[in-house]
């Protein structure tokens, strides 16, 4: 039996090898842009149009930013920290800083050093598993002497991208930069980073789960622990964070070592806020009088100075209240101005308690009016469709583009497609409706702001006789993917954006789903019963463009009665029967899907799919562990498949079991000794 040592340099070995050989294949900084979150970077597609200040608006805060960064002389302070309440503008001022100084002229370099947009909507930027891999590709392609030497990190090690964040900034970041020797002579460039408080470590790229609260706050405080790392190496680089002030990242910045390398700046008490936002109002009522030709009767022109003024007190300096009311009179079916008179003639006091209160009270007085305007022929409908769009976050992904979006909550809900967006378009100044919507949102997201989602689920008598419960979306998007995955055959092929979203996500759904005591769910453990779950496992495997987590989480506590994720939120004894009929139907089809991919045939037709995948690898290891531990049935089939695979493919067998035992977190004795069973001849 070899050793211990052997099998660590074993697989070290072929880690690099495989990862080695991909990488020799084409150049090392297309590798690092493939694992990179392009859609974080200011300018992606994603983003585009960027939210930017309306023109002629936040002059004093972004003056205030250029001056703290000087260009061709570094700032004393490498950090600078602007924080405001939601709405007040943050990454339309990122936006703009990181435009402004993309197209200076007058300098010889690129000021912009990299950029990362973080948004708690899209699963690729609401989780840091990308953060430092994002910066450091943009740093090579900004700083070209830069490049090589990250190139080189990368051929030397590309394995590194599967490692720590820290140990990423050290080899992509800290000591490429090192490399270039003395550094007095670069140029110091700026590093953006906007909505830290966006970043909430989605399940997606959480291997473990943890109480969302905690979670969010420890990951928001390891982003800044990653900034402030990097600024204690004194490399050419500056940082401006931007964010809202919540209590753990304002007590973080404003702890010790932070402090004394931070400058703040609170955006609201910085700059004239009525004025940028009475010029906003001025431009844009013009342009809705230019574009609807309203004018009422008499010599004075609409809207007339009365109304802008009772508009901008009705703001109370808030640039998310004004913008939201622009959107909500851009009605084609309905006149403008009798949308603006229904807002500025409510009763509610908007400019007192408006600033910094949380929820903003005006704000979510405003969004009351707006949802009051609504007919009331489609009020059921349009609570059904806001219940699953809440459910979906942080789930459907809309660079397939808004109408393919909703599409799929209609396919999913039953509904005719179209009919979710018709229901909705009453809301269309809180809701995008369109993907040629302006930059006033960061894309992907449903909500204009995420401040109307926050207002429904802090309010959600949201209509006086309807109630808003994001539980029922998420049992009516959870009941839809049951019911899609029917249709997934092992040979087949997934094609229909709906069933491609239940595939990838149903799990992730019944993670969220939490049944009240009223609640039966019995037709979902019905219909999980009734899926080839073999087949989707599958399916899983060979038909997504990136491997997701769903069987490693099927897999945790398998055979345990309670704690399997399946079940452990449902406490009906009358469900006794059904629960652990769902329990052996999982058991059963894992075990049809190890054996059936261990087949000598088909693991040597799949062997791309199969050996370069690490999560495979893993899923394999713990699976092991399991039926080890309990003495499955399973057990002894495994074993049996494993000595086929040997006997059929002993390559393919001997890389499998390196792979398993370098990737897999599972008990390593366990797994070496299912590994060593199916060398024998007889299972003694």
């Amino acid at each position: 039996m070899p050793s211990a040592s052997y099998f660590k340099k074993a697989r070290h070995f072929v880690a690099n090898v495989i990862s080695n050989a991909y990488v020799s294949q084409g150049d090392a900084l297309q590798y690092l842009h493939k694992h990179s979150a392009t859609s974080a970077m200011y300018d992606s597609e994603e983003r585009y149009p960027p939210p930017l200040c309306h023109e002629g608006t936040r002059e004093v805060v972004i003056g205030r930013i250029e001056a703290w960064y000087g260009f061709e002389i570094p700032p004393t302070k490498k950090v600078m920290w602007v924080h405001a309440p939601a709405g007040y503008g943050k990454t339309a001022v990122a936006g703009t800083i990181s435009k402004k100084l993309e197209s200076r002229t007058d300098l010889d370099f690129n000021p912009v050093g990299a950029t990362f947009f973080f948004w708690r909507s899209s699963p690729e930027r609401n989780s840091p598993a990308r953060f430092i891999i994002t910066l450091a590709y943009q740093l090579a392609i900004s700083i070209p002497e830069l490049a090589p030497h990250i190139e080189v990190a990368v051929k030397q090690n590309p394995m590194i991208l599967n490692k720590a964040l820290e140990v990423q900034l050290m080899k992509l970041i800290v000591d490429p930069f090192r490399s270039l020797g003395e550094l007095d002579d670069v140029p110091h460039r700026l590093v953006i980073v906007d909505g830290v408080d966006e970043c909430i470590n989605s399940g997606q790229e959480s291997r473990v789960e943890k109480q969302y609260a905690e979670d969010q706050e420890s990951v928001q405080v390891r982003v800044l622990d990653l900034i402030l790392s990097l600024q204690s190496h004194d490399l050419p680089l500056c940082f401006l964070i931007l964010s809202r002030p919540e209590p753990w990242i304002k007590q973080h910045i404003e702890s010790g070592f932070f402090q004394a390398v931070t400058e703040t700046l609170d955006l609201y008490q910085v700059g004239d806020h009525v004025k940028d936002v009475e010029k906003f109002v001025r431009d844009e009522l013009a342009q809705i009088a230019k574009s609807f030709q309203v004018r009422p009767g008499g010599d004075e022109q609409w809207p007339g100075e009365d109304t802008v003024q009772r508009f901008v007190w009705r703001t109370g300096g808030h640039m998310l209240y004004a913008s939201t009311v622009i959107r909500h009179m851009a009605d084609p079916y309905d006149d403008p101005r009798r949308r603006l008179e229904d807002i500025l003639n409510s009763e509610s006091n908007a400019a007192s308690d408006l600033a910094h209160s949380t929820p903003f009270s005006s704000l979510h007085e405003l969004y009351h009016q707006i949802l009051r305007s609504c007919p009331r022929t489609n009020r059921t409908t349009m609570v059904r469709v806001l219940e699953e769009i809440l459910a979906a976050r942080g789930h459907l992904s809309l660079k397939m583009g808004l109408h393919p979006a909703f599409n799929v909550l209609d396919r999913l809900s039953g509904r005719p497609l179209n009919r979710g967006i018709s229901a909705l378009r009453p809301l269309h100044a809180v809701i995008r409706l369109s993907d040629k919507d302006d930059g006033s949102c960061s894309n992907p997201a449903f909500f204009y702001h995420s401040s109307f989602a926050e207002f429904l689920e802090a309010e959600p008598q949201i209509f006086p006789d309807m109630t808003l419960n994001v539980q029922k979306g998420v049992s009516r998007l959870l009941a839809g993917c049951l019911k899609s995955l029917l249709a997934i055959t092992i040979d087949g092929q997934v094609r229909e954006e709906h069933l491609k979203f239940a595939v990838r996500e149903w799990v992730g759904l019944w993670q969220k789903w939490r049944p009240s005591e009223e609640d039966d769910p019995s037709p979902l453990l019905k219909a999980l019963r009734k899926i080839d779950l073999t087949a989707y496992f599958v399916q899983n495997l060979i038909g997504q463009d990136t491997w997701s987590i769903n069987l490693w989480w099927c897999l945790q506590d398998l055979y345990h009665p309670t704690q399997n994720f399946i079940v452990r939120d449902i406490s009906f004894s009358a469900c006794a029967t059904l629960i652990e009929d769902a329990l052996l139907h999982l058991r059963s089809s894992a075990e049809g899907f190890f054996l059936h991919v261990l087949h000598p045939d088909y693991f040597a037709s799949h062997r791309l799919y199969i050996i370069p995948v690490p999560q495979f690898a893993d899923d394999l290891g713990i699976y092991m562990v399991q039926i080890s531990e309990h003495r499955a049935p399973a057990f002894d089939n495994v074993v049996k498949a494993l000595r086929c695979l040997l006997e059929e493919q002993r390559e393919l067998f001997m890389e499998l079991e390196r792979r398993v035992l370098f990737y897999s977190w599972g008990d390593r004795p366990v797994i070496e000794n299912m590994f060593k069973l199916a060398r024998q001849k007889d299972m003694s």
